[in-house]
């Protein structure tokens, strides 16, 4: 079987579905049409919970919808408040917690993540994340928030203690111009 590198998304899934066993706690923090809140559901099994974030009614029917489809509804609680505000509805330490930045896929593009907000959500993230557990963020710099978003994570990140957390920069330096990228932070054993 072959093995395409396809994309730094493509590769971010590939670490959530090393990192998620069946039973953990997880947070999809943008879910849009639902896509990682599905993936997610069903990497956690029946005995796990994903906790799901947007700020619009129409991401959260949309992956309502998708679960329902699936059969998995029961494994997900979907939020309607934004991923700033993960720390009021998270209690027990995350074992994954998953970005994709930028807007609603088919949906209105003035709508969109903004650095003020991700930054609060990435620290409530840092916070809730178990030891081992891992943080994946993508970034779509080819938009003027999405610049900003990549830019200000890149130094935010940069600066974390590499005795508590191990952080990754994905993407592909042949790419067009804007393509999304991907930050995946670790939290080592030890950290507090």
């Amino acid at each position: 079987m072959e093995y395409e590198l396809k994309s730094a998304r493509y590769l971010a899934r590939e670490t959530l579905a090393r990192a998620v066993t069946p039973g953990s706690t997880v947070v999809d923090a943008t879910m849009g049409n639902g896509h990682d809140t599905l993936f997610l559901s069903e990497m956690v099994g029946k005995g796990g919970k994903v906790y799901a974030f947007d700020i619009q009614p129409e991401a959260l029917a949309s992956t309502e919808r998708l679960l329902k489809e699936y059969g998995i509804e029961d494994r997900a609680e979907l939020i309607l408040a934004g991923h700033e505000r993960m720390a009021e509805f998270v209690k027990e330490p995350a074992r994954a917690i998953v970005f994709n930045l930028g807007w609603l896929p088919g949906g209105d593009h003035s709508v969109t993540t903004r650095w003020e907000t991700t930054r609060t959500a990435v620290e409530s993230a840092l916070n809730l994340l178990q030891p081992m557990g891992v943080l994946i963020i993508c970034v779509y710099p080819g938009h003027p928030e999405g610049s900003v978003e990549r830019e200000q994570l890149t130094k935010m990140l940069a600066g974390l203690s590499n005795r508590e957390y191990n952080v990754l920069h994905e993407r592909f330096l042949n790419a067009t111009e804007g393509a999304p990228e991907c930050f995946t932070i670790q939290k080592q054993r030890t950290a507090r």
